[in-house]
Formats: C-alpha cells, sequence, structure tokens
C-alpha cells in the first residue's frame, strides 16, 4: 500500500485533471439534493441500574411478598445479604416488635422496590453494604427509571434531547450535487476520457460500459468516479503480470526503447530488486553511444553487487550481446540483462541495428531473448502507441514498462495501450528510487488515476 500511496500523490497531473473534468459534468446539469448522513449502528440494548437492587453481588428475592401497607416490610434477606458485624440479621427487629419512624414520609414501594435509606433501619446503624444509588433517592426518578421491560417502553423517554443528540440521532444533512446520465453526460465523459489520452475507441468502450444498466440514474461525483475506476480496472486487468522467470538459464530480458524513456534506470531497478530476491544477475552495458549510460548502469552494479558487462564508447552492441551472453552461460547466471541505445520508431538503420542484436543472442540460444521489454515514457501520450506498434513488429516486444507516470497529465495512455495491444504490463514507475518501480496494479492504478 505504500506504493499506491506515492502512486495516488504522484499522480496529481492526470487524476486532478479527471477529477476536475469530472466535478464539471455532475455541476453542469446536475441538481443539489440533501442527503442525510450515514444512519449511526443500532443503539445497543441499556442496562440500567435499578435502585431496588441491594448491591452487585446480591441476588434479588426470588419471591418477592411486600405488604399491602404504606409501611415497608424490611425482608430480613435483603439488608442481611452482606451482614455488617454491628447489625447481625437476627437482631433486626420487626415491624411488630418496634415502629418504624417517619413511615407516612417513604413513597409508596412498588412491586419490586426495596427502601434502601439507612435511617430507616432501627437503631441508626447504616449498612455498610455498596448502594448502586444515592441512599435517598428522588422519587420522581425511581418512577421513571422503573418501566416495564417487557413493553419496551421508557428507553425512548430518556433518550430525546441530549442522550439522542450524541448518539447521532438525526445525523447531519449535506448537500450532494447528482446528475442524470444521459446521452449528454456519458458524451462528456467520452471528450475527458480521450482528453486524458485513453484514446477514442477506448474511450467510447468504457462509456459503453457506463452506460450499461445506469442509464436514467442519478449519479454524484463520487459515484461516477467509482463506476470510471471499475471500467479503467476492467480493461487493465488481463494485461496485469509481472516479468515471468523461466527455468531455462540464462534468461535474456533485451530493453528496448525510445531516448529518454528511462530504459539505464529501469534495468538497475529491476537488477536491484532480482538480486535482493537471490537471482544472479549479469548486465550488458549495450548503449555503447553514451557514456552516461555505462556510468548510470555501473552505479547501479555496484549497490546491487551486480557485474556490468561494458565496451568501448562507439563498439557494436551486437558483439557486446554476443559476448555477454556467453559469460552468463558460463556462469550459470540466472539473467542477462542488456541494455540497448534509444532509438526512434522512425529511424530505419537504428530499428535495423536492434533487429542484428535479436540474431546475434539466437546464435547461442535460439529461444533467446527471452523478454523483450519496452520502457515507455508516459509524458508521450499518443505516441506510446505508434512506438508500441513499431518495436513490437522488429523486436517482438514481449511486455511493457511505463515510467514517468508522476510526471504527466497524460497516465490515460497506459489504458489505451492495454485496450488495444492486451500486452502484458510488467511494472509502472513514479520516482528515481529502487522501490518507485512496482509491479503494475490495475484497481490501485484506476484509483490513483481517477484521484480517489
Amino acid at each position: 500500500m505504500s506504493f499506491f500511496r506515492k502512486l495516488k500523490d504522484r499522480l496529481t497531473k492526470s487524476s486532478s485533471k479527471l477529477e476536475e473534468g469530472l466535478e464539471a459534468i455532475v455541476d453542469e446539469g446536475g441538481e443539489a439534493e440533501e442527503v442525510t448522513a450515514a444512519e449511526p449502528e443500532p443503539r445497543p440494548e441499556p442496562e440500567p441500574e435499578r435502585p431496588q437492587t441491594p448491591g452487585p453481588d446480591a441476588e434479588p428475592d426470588p419471591d418477592p411478598a411486600p405488604e399491602p401497607e404504606n409501611v415497608p416490610q424490611p425482608d430480613p434477606v435483603t439488608p442481611g445479604e452482606e451482614p455488617t458485624p454491628d447489625t447481625p440479621p437476627t437482631e433486626v427487629p420487626t415491624p411488630e416488635s418496634e415502629p418504624v419512624p417517619d413511615a407516612p414520609q417513604v413513597p409508596e414501594p412498588g412491586p419490586e422496590e426495596v427502601p434502601q435509606a439507612p435511617d430507616e433501619i432501627p437503631g441508626g446503624a447504616p449498612s455498610e453494604a455498596p448502594q448502586p444509588n444515592d441512599p435517598t433517592p428522588d422519587p420522581v426518578p425511581m418512577e421513571i427509571d422503573l418501566p416495564d421491560p417487557d413493553d419496551g417502553g421508557g428507553e425512548t423517554s430518556e433518550r430525546p434531547g441530549f442522550i439522542g443528540r450524541l448518539l447521532g440521532r438525526g445525523g447531519a444533512k449535506t448537500t450532494v450535487t447528482r446528475r442524470v446520465l444521459d446521452d449528454d453526460m456519458l458524451e462528456s465523459l467520452e471528450e475527458l476520457m480521450i482528453a486524458s489520452d485513453m484514446g477514442v475507441d477506448t474511450a467510447l468502450r468504457v462509456s459503453a460500459n457506463i452506460a450499461e444498466g445506469r442509464l436514467g440514474r442519478k449519479v454524484s461525483v463520487a459515484e461516477i468516479k467509482e463506476i470510471l475506476a471499475t471500467e479503467i480496472a476492467r480493461v487493465m486487468e488481463p494485461v496485469a503480470k509481472p516479468l515471468p522467470i523461466y527455468p531455462k538459464r540464462p534468461q535474456v530480458v533485451l530493453v528496448v526503447g525510445v531516448n529518454g524513456a528511462g530504459k539505464t534506470t529501469t534495468i538497475g531497478k529491476l537488477a536491484s530488486q532480482f538480486r535482493a530476491a537471490g537471482k544472479s544477475v549479469v548486465i550488458a552495458a549495450g548503449d555503447t553511444f553514451r557514456a552516461a549510460a555505462v556510468e548510470q548502469l555501473q552505479v547501479w552494479g555496484d549497490r546491487a553487487g551486480v557485474p556490468v558487462l561494458t565496451a568501448p564508447e562507439g563498439s557494436d552492441p551486437a558483439s557486446l550481446a554476443y559476448d555477454a551472453l556467453k559469460k552468463a552461460q558460463d556462469e550459470g547466471a540466472d539473467l542477462l540483462m542488456i541494455d540497448t541505445a534509444g532509438r526512434l520508431q522512425n529511424r530505419q538503420d537504428l530499428m535495423a541495428e536492434l533487429a542484428k542484436i535479436v540474431r546475434v543472442l539466437k546464435k547461442l540460444d535460439e529461444s533467446a531473448p527471452h523478454n523483450t521489454v519496452l520502457v515507455l515514457d508516459a509524458t508521450t501520450g499518443q505516441n506510446a502507441l505508434s512506438q508500441v506498434e513499431t518495436f513490437q513488429k522488429l523486436a517482438d516486444v514481449s511486455g511493457l514498462v511505463m515510467t514517468k507516470l508522476d510526471g504527466t497529465a497524460k497516465g490515460g495512455v497506459l489504458v489505451a495501450l492495454a485496450d488495444k495491444f492486451g500486452l502484458p504490463i510488467h511494472a509502472i514507475g513514479v520516482g528515481e528510487q529502487i522501490e518507485d518501480l512496482a509491479p503494475f496494479d490495475p484497481e490501485d492504478f484506476a484509483k490513483a488515476l481517477t484521484g480517489l
């Protein structure tokens, strides 16, 4: 989840573009509605403390038999549940032997009430047993606290007012703008997706999926975001596949792409991650035309403990690839990652040189290269579609890596690539650190792209 948070934070240009567009679409023809906040969870059954209970450990009298007279008959069991040394149960006088003082001032007891005031115990010795309520409760609250538990009465009479508000009754109302999902709204959604570089065909397909079963419904901005993210994830789910690892040793991974796409950095990150996973890796610095690329790979190799094979500047990259594969075979390496010079898809001479590298590798291993990874710069937008088409013809591209998603408003091009070519998307990058290159997750990407 840390990568998803970073993706969401850094994919700000694409997500803000879509988010602002969706808000504008809904606000344009929508109507404000008042909605109530989510209802609180059902209130648990209260456990009121009954004032007539003698104490927390005392058991109620199984067969209370109160006298009909106004003068209460103290049951020896009630004050004697926890007898005190000063007032043993055998010394409690009966009403016949000594009258109870101030009897007319005691409120008329109910069928389950037993007076607990210590001044009603003859002899003036107060009981030392803990009392659940005030020793001299007010008669009015006593009558409210003793509803019939079977009819459910009494509980609601105490809830209105402060306690009801405290529990969130009648939650706060907020204003939400909703718009009917009609043809006009779908057309606006298509235009927004095309502006986000999803492509015309993909935008039409996604909007058709959104309309299915939802036409005529009112939707808010949050709901349309959820719907759009779900449809984008559905398009990209089949292509979310990490770089496969084959039992064939060494497995040759040829990395291709145009100038500045991030090939060298991607190779360094992948090599470090594979090395950390226990794989033995060899890197071939096949970009013999750019000295900085060789130095950059050597820095990554030193960090990860991976050997980097180089050749003099301007030498034949196909010859270096041949020597690197032979060395990897001799050492029994798990992976051989070959960097190549950046080349535009319209330069036929450079594309022919790439085809030569592939032919040379097949002389040592007929199945090589086992993976041809095309690294794409997300900032190129729709031009990425042309790159994939050309490189796939000449180098038999087997998978994609999309970089620089943190610096573009055209992250939707990844959706168009998945929809048009169906090539596996192995990883995406949102920064320069090793952990900024991670396996592609369609749901996380869709959420980050739509601003959820």
